[in-house]
């Protein structure tokens, strides 16, 4: 590809390596979090009385005015309650409630076997999409479809004579420019929702978001995001990189074996089997009339109202459906020899989580405080207003939010960690011009995922440039990037058309929510 007479390619290295110079240079996120926090203490006592009128979807209309946490009140507050501000971070508990099963079924081997089947059982002129749509469902476990599909995805076009380069570009940009789509509930929505939910609520208290807000949304960006990376894959990429010389790579190319093994197999079908039989019994606890999870529900509600309890539950039930099939599975390959395993492999999970838990504090004090100075509310009804003057709604006002947050994508990477200092500024503000907090939130994950892949602050980039250099020793950052960039527009252009026919067309984006609010 830098061999290429075309000068786009070494313009993008150029620019591409100067944001990812300038991107290093950002503190930590956790560092990030403390300014901010910070900033909003110092913004609070600099705006303190201004007032706006918030009208809420009830259709009361409440006074709201900035409290300053630099008064002895406001810091009685902060210090009373920063351990309250910790526990209650909404993210928090989902996310690591999710992440035991997940952790279990990932380190027992269950997920990177279900990949390794996905991916190796299609015929050949399925194997892109495949691939492709691999890589969106790995999002259930971003680190087993990095770290396990992206260099198999290589191995699997090598092996049938394709550049291996289309291979594992086609893999990342499912895993990472897909990272927002899935036929499942993953980890993800639990973790947006609540902070979706937390911001909608400093302006409309009564709000609720379910973490399956944007599934139907999401099963078609599924669909999509597979036809799209198949095509780029196809008609664009693989052109660009020509034939494959092997005597470019290390040598070490074809070392590894993409098939399982007859054990993995057997063990995968009854863990699989065991998965769907538990899947469909946890289903019914919801569907079911009279069932745990089946909510009563009065004459004229909408049938999705008696899944309330279900999808409040939806954390714990996803991390029974990881964990049971997991724990099956590493039995029966040995990887479990004991209930020791097991609580070893939860507490690794948990151990992993250790730089997640400490942001989670500093976040946790951010959003509290943004909250109780209502400086949220308040800069979303003047933000609302400076949007109207100048003629910005609907549609166009969706394209730019969800522009802005494909750009923020260039300087913090973590997509919680975005929408946990971006939701209480945005969902506000666009409930006050009649977007839904769920609309907002179907918005800002096109937007992330679709930058994903050209980010160099992406925390996965090296591992992936070290996997490209299998098969082209010269490969580097620019490399990999200019090779995504056809993904990412397409990605941009697809997904925004199809959200804002979505919108337009008054389909549900999930369970029970729109994308108008009021």
């Amino acid at each position: 590809m830098e061999n290429s007479s075309d000068t786009t390619p070494s313009r993008l290295v150029r620019f591409f390596s100067a944001v990812e110079r300038w991107g290093q240079r950002l503190p930590d996120p956790l560092t990030l979090f403390a300014v901010m926090a910070g900033l909003v203490v110092i913004l609070s006592a600099l705006f303190q009385g201004q007032s706006a009128q918030v009208i809420q979807r009830t259709g009361d209309v409440v006074d709201l005015s900035v409290q300053s946490l630099l008064t002895f009140e406001g810091i009685r507050w902060m210090l009373l309650s920063a351990v309250d501000n910790f526990i209650n971070f909404a993210p928090l508990g989902p996310v690591l409630t999710v992440m035991i099963g997940i952790g279990v079924a990932e380190r027992t081997g269950l997920i990177s076997m279900g990949l390794k089947v996905l991916v190796t059982r299609v015929p050949a002129s399925l194997l892109t999409a495949t691939v492709v749509f691999a890589g969106v469902m790995s999002s259930m476990a971003a680190d087993a479809g990095y770290v396990v599909l992206t260099p198999l995805g290589a191995m699997l076009f090598a092996s049938v004579g394709r550049h291996p380069m289309a291979g594992l570009a086609a893999a990342y940009a499912g895993v990472s420019g897909g990272f927002s789509a899935n036929l499942l509930i993953t980890g993800l929505d639990p973790m947006l929702s609540a902070l979706t939910q937390q911001a909608a609520q400093s302006l409309d208290p009564s709000y609720t978001v379910n973490p399956a807000c944007n599934y139907y949304f999401m099963v078609a960006s599924t669909v999509l995001i597979t036809v799209l990376g198949t095509f780029v894959t196809s008609k664009i990429v693989e052109p660009m990189l020509g034939s494959w010389d092997p005597s470019e790579g290390d040598g070490s190319q074809h070392e590894g074996n993409a098939e399982p093994t007859q054990e993995e197999a057997k063990a995968f079908g009854i863990s699989i089997t065991i998965g769907v039989v538990l899947g469909l019994g946890i289903l019914l606890l919801g569907l079911i009339p009279g069932a745990p999870l089946h909510d009563t529900i009065k004459e004229g509600e909408p049938a999705v109202n008696a899944l309330h309890s279900f999808f409040s539950a939806i954390e714990i039930l996803v991390t029974i459906g990881f964990i049971i099939p997991g724990i099956i599975y590493g039995v029966l390959t040995k990887s479990i020899r004991s209930d020791k395993d097991v609580a070893a492999m939860m507490s690794n999970t948990m151990a992993s989580m250790g730089a997640y838990v400490v942001l989670a504090f500093v976040a946790g004090q951010f959003v509290a405080y943004f909250n109780w100075s209502h400086l949220g509310a308040i800069s979303a009804v003047k933000g609302a207003g400076v949007l109207k003057s100048i003629g910005l709604e609907g549609g166009m006002l969706m394209i730019a939010f969800l522009m802005v947050a494909s750009v923020m994508n260039f300087l913090v990477g973590s997509a919680s960690a975005k929408w946990a200092f971006m939701a209480p500024i945005f969902v506000p503000m666009l409930m006050q011009m009649g977007l839904s907090p769920e609309a907002t939130q179907a918005a800002y994950r096109v937007g992330d995922s679709i930058t994903n892949i050209i980010s160099p602050l992406m925390p996965y980039l090296p591992i992936i440039i070290v996997f490209a250099q299998k098969y082209d020793r010269k490969a580097g950052i620019g490399t990999i990037l200019a090779a995504m960039l056809p993904y990412s527009i397409a990605f941009l252009i697809g997904w925004t058309i199809m959200l804002l026919v979505w919108v337009y067309a008054g389909i549900p984006l999930g369970p029970g929510a729109m994308a108008t609010y009021g």
